[in-house]
């Protein structure tokens, strides 16, 4: 029994994994350092124009390639890839002088001070993606969940991402755990599962007065996927069906109220006014005659009682 029971335990682990690791699959790339490939290769590019045009006007004014023109092109070539630089079109970097803040360039290409000024960081301005799960979080009626969301977000002031935060992405993800954390334990299972825009909208605004301070604005937060164990998914179907045969219940006898309503008017009605309740006798033997095909021989006198409340006549004698 402790076997099985384990190696339940560990099946649910790995799903659990399993759904962490889809969820952080659709992640946008972390937190953008001075290592963009992009940056990289108009580097080497730079270098490699402007030791060829050292080495070319070396070999020209002094009329052979010697050390010192090879030298020269180099040390020129090191400076000017320290000098020139080139942003996305989406990205901001964030200069420092002397390690003290000093403007934003991009996009495009910019130029530095070397060994002076040094880019910080690469702050991305596009709309970034972050998955994040919580799991066995207890609602308010102490029921475990496990959670997933995604949350959209972008930088608006990519200074205060670089000098008030660390990592942002990482803080976005931590700060964006902890709200759902808070905000699926303050509200009860049916609020969560039938209320969701409302607590997307409430998980919004907590996640954005953390990140706000960090020039980081949050789009939107969708709640993906709620799960909840196996052993309540049965007890809660069968508490909805008992309220379901409850509600039905309820109808039909309030249905059954209403025809016994108009039953006892319609009686009122036949007890006050006999010709009614004789027509009324008609139709329903016309109507049963119609369905079954059949027909029926009334006599005539049973018309003339129909004159004779109508018009309040006698009948004449036969001599």
């Amino acid at each position: 029994m402790g076997f099985l029971n384990n190696k339940t335990k560990n099946a649910a682990a790995q799903a659990v994994n399993a759904r962490s690791a889809e969820i952080e699959f659709l992640n946008s790339p972390s937190t953008r350092h001075v290592n963009d490939n992009a940056a990289n290769v108009f580097s080497a590019f730079v270098f490699i124009i402007v030791f060829a045009l050292v080495a070319v006007i070396g070999y020209l004014i002094a009329g052979a390639m010697n050390i010192w023109v090879l030298c020269i092109g180099f040390a020129l070539a090191t400076i000017a890839i320290f000098t020139v630089h080139i942003a996305s079109q989406w990205e901001r970097d964030v200069i420092l002088r002397l390690g003290a803040f000093n403007r934003m360039a991009g996009p495009g290409p910019y130029f530095t001070i070397p060994f002076i000024e040094h880019v910080a960081l690469k702050a991305d301005l596009r709309t970034m993606l972050t998955g994040f799960s919580a799991e066995e979080i207890l609602t308010s009626d102490l029921v475990p969940v496990n959670v997933d969301a995604a949350i959209f977000w972008m930088i608006w002031d990519a200074e205060k991402a670089c000098m008030e935060v660390e990592n942002y992405y990482d803080a976005v993800s931590m700060a964006s755990q902890t709200a759902l954390r808070d905000a699926i334990g303050r509200n009860s299972l049916s609020d969560v599962t039938v209320h969701r825009d409302k607590l997307d909208q409430e998980l919004r605004d907590k996640i954005e007065e953390k990140t706000s301070p960090w020039g980081i604005s949050i789009i939107s937060v969708e709640i993906r996927d709620i799960v909840i164990p196996k052993e309540l998914q049965n007890t809660m179907a069968a508490a909805a069906k008992a309220e379901r045969e409850k509600d039905a219940r309820i109808v039909l006898a309030e249905v059954e109220k209403d025809v016994a309503a108009m039953l006892h008017d319609a009686t009122e009605i036949y007890r006050d006014d006999e010709i009614a309740f004789k027509l009324r006798q008609m139709h329903l033997v016309n109507q049963s005659l119609r369905e079954s095909g059949g027909s029926l021989v009334v006599p005539s006198s049973y018309a003339e009682g129909f004159v004779e409340k109508a018009t309040g006549a006698t009948p004449p004698t036969q001599q």
